[in-house]
C-alpha cells in the first residue's frame, strides 16, 4: 500500500496557511476529499463561513473555545485550550484510521509542537499512520524530528527589497 506524502510549509513568513487552502481547492477541484484542522487561531469567523460552502469536499475544524488567539489568553483559559487542542489532535487521527479525507491539513501543528503543547513524538506517531492520506502541517519554526519524515519541505520567509528612486 503506497503511504501518503508529508508536505511541510514553515518559517516567518506569511501565506503558510493560504498556501495550504490552495492545495485544500487543487484537491477538491480533483475530487478529493479535505479536512483542516485549524489549532491557535481562535474560534473567530475568519474564513471559515466561505470554506463552509466547500463543504462536503472540504471541511473545516477548529477545536478551540475561545475567540481570541491562544498567545492572548490567560493562564487558566490556556489550559482549557490545552485540552481543547488534544481533542482536535485525537480527531485527526480518527480520520486517518477511518480514512475520511484523501488530504488532512494541520494548520499551525508545528507552533503547537514548538510551544510543547504537542510532543513533537505525538506529530510522528500521527505521521506513521497517514496510510494513503496526504498530510500538510504549517508552523513558524520547522522540527528537524518532523522534517525528516516529509516528503517535501517549503520554508516561507518575507524578503523586503528596496525601491530605487
Amino acid at each position: 500500500m503506497a503511504k501518503g506524502s508529508v508536505y511541510i510549509y514553515a518559517g516567518d513568513g506569511r501565506g503558510k496557511s493560504p498556501a495550504a487552502l490552495g492545495r485544500a481547492l487543487q484537491a477538491a477541484m480533483e475530487g478529493k476529499n479535505v479536512v483542516i484542522i485549524q489549532f491557535l487561531k481562535g474560534n473567530g469567523a475568519r474564513n471559515s463561513d466561505f470554506l463552509g460552502r466547500m463543504e462536503p469536499e472540504i471541511k473545516l475544524f477548529n477545536f478551540e473555545k475561545s475567540v481570541e488567539n491562544y498567545e492572548r489568553l490567560s493562564e487558566e483559559k490556556k489550559q482549557e485550550e490545552i485540552v481543547n487542542i488534544r481533542n482536535g489532535m485525537n480527531f485527526a487521527k480518527k480520520v486517518l484510521a477511518t480514512r475520511e479525507c484523501d488530504l488532512l491539513i494541520l494548520d499551525e501543528v508545528l507552533r503547537l509542537v514548538e510551544m510543547e503543547i504537542v510532543p513533537v513524538e505525538d506529530v510522528k506517531a500521527l505521521l506513521e499512520c497517514r496510510e494513503e492520506t496526504d498530510i500538510i502541517l504549517t508552523g513558524v519554526k520547522l522540527s528537524d524530528d518532523i522534517c525528516i519524515l516529509a516528503d517535501e519541505v517549503s520554508k516561507i520567509e518575507t524578503v523586503k527589497f528596496k525601491v530605487w528612486e
